[in-house]
């Protein structure tokens, strides 16, 4: 390890902040602590998630020592990062609940055997008020509204509370918890990461340095990719789902994910060929766009998963073929009235839809179909249910019993 690592650990477009103090640390000869802080507030990793996830392994594999930061306590205030507003607050029993569903999908991407994992929970819980006031004596208001999505609430005259200043300031005390080297982040984290460095150079310790990636949008082509905003990807979604919402992805993003998705932890110089190539016209971006479904669903489901996805995808697609394997579900007993089934509160009861106006409105778009053929009544005999496959959109199919 050493300061020729520097060029693979700036791929996939890294910022470090201040730029020459990454080689300074790489000089020191020894493993770096290399911090990522999540907090727990969603169910699933994404694609998005996993860009720095990915980051943090590709430091693993050089030889450094990371430090996973599980948020459990500051995901109860909640990251105002590139909020319009304040986040409801989340219960410690919520949190708890996210944390041990997410900790499993880490270690998809991650060495666990060599991943130091913390709960901020640890030293943030324990704090005094004596602690707290120390803590927010380390920083101003004028410090805080230099972040742009603070200063941008602020002058529309919307409320920030004190909670959401905490933040930056707890996500700074993991960094000397823990005496960080250096902190992974997106590129809306960096103001919290150079907060840490503050901290960390108020309490005599050498700075951390602020390694930031970009942000993945989502499949809508237009916001960051969130479990909030429905554009994600999870990383445990089944092949053909994975495969099926890739296939989706705006073209003018393939090259963008190929290169925050797979190509910068192995080779980042596949990307631009790929651009170019689609930006002349001669790589066709269908084409492309499968290739990059394919290496996305065999990074995370196994080698061939991608092929067979592929298969299943043109089976329904192209071919109008229902797929190999439907899921046969029991229509509840209790939905059942005078012979009939209410179909929204049917999807609902089966997680096929979120909610009965999402599954009226699905009915009423034309996206739902018995048998083959469109459902256009809300209710429906339960003898032309019975036996029937139930499909929800293009790629959701149930056989009900």
């Amino acid at each position: 390890m050493g300061p020729t690592d520097l060029p693979a650990l700036l791929a996939g477009n890294a910022e470090v902040t201040p730029a020459d103090e990454l080689e300074r640390k790489l000089e020191l000869g020894r493993p770096l602590r290399v911090k990522l802080g999540l907090d727990p507030g969603a169910p699933m990793v994404t694609l998005g998630w996993a860009v720095v996830l990915r980051k943090l392994r590709q430091f693993q594999e050089l030889g450094h020592q990371a430090v996973l930061i599980v948020g459990d306590f500051t995901a109860q205030v909640g990251d105002p990062s590139g909020r319009s507003e304040t986040r409801p607050r989340r219960s410690k029993e919520e949190v708890k609940a996210l944390a041990d569903a997410l900790l499993d999908q880490f270690w998809i991407v991650l060495d666990r055997e060599r991943t130091e994992v913390r709960y901020n929970s640890e030293w943030l819980e324990p704090m005094d008020m004596e602690a707290i006031l120390g803590l927010t004596s380390s920083s101003t208001v004028a410090r805080m509204l230099e972040r742009d999505d603070f200063a941008k609430r602020y002058a529309q005259g919307k409320p920030i509370s004190i909670m959401e200043f905490l933040y930056p300031l707890f996500q700074a005390k993991d960094s000397v918890a823990v005496r960080a080297d250096v902190e992974l982040g997106g590129r809306d984290q960096t103001f919290n990461l150079l907060v840490g460095r503050d901290l960390q150079r108020a309490e005599g310790q050498d700075p951390q340095v602020a390694l930031t990636m970009p942000l993945l949008v989502g499949t809508d082509g237009v916001q960051k990719m969130s479990q909030s905003f429905g554009n994600y990807i999870g990383i445990t979604e089944s092949p053909d789902e994975m495969f099926g919402k890739l296939a989706r992805v705006p073209d003018e993003l393939i090259a963008e994910y190929r290169l925050l998705t797979l190509d910068f932890f192995g080779d980042p110089s596949q990307t631009e060929p790929v651009a170019k190539g689609l930006k002349d016209g001669t790589l066709d971006p269908w084409q492309e766009k499968r290739r990059l479904a394919r290496e996305v669903v065999d990074l995370y489901q196994g080698e061939g998963a991608g092929a067979a996805a592929e298969a299943a995808f043109d089976r329904v697609h192209r071919e109008g073929e229902l797929p190999e394997e439907i899921p046969e579900v029991a229509i509840p007993a209790d939905l059942v009235v005078d012979g009939t089934v209410y179909v929204p509160k049917l999807l609902v009861a089966l997680d096929l839809a979120g909610s009965a106006n999402r599954a009226r409105g699905l009915i009423e778009q034309d996206g739902v179909r018995v048998g083959g053929e469109l459902l256009k009544e809300l209710e429906a005999p339960v003898e032309r249910l019975r036996g029937a496959v139930l499909q929800i959109g293009k790629r959701r199919f149930v056989r009900l019993g």
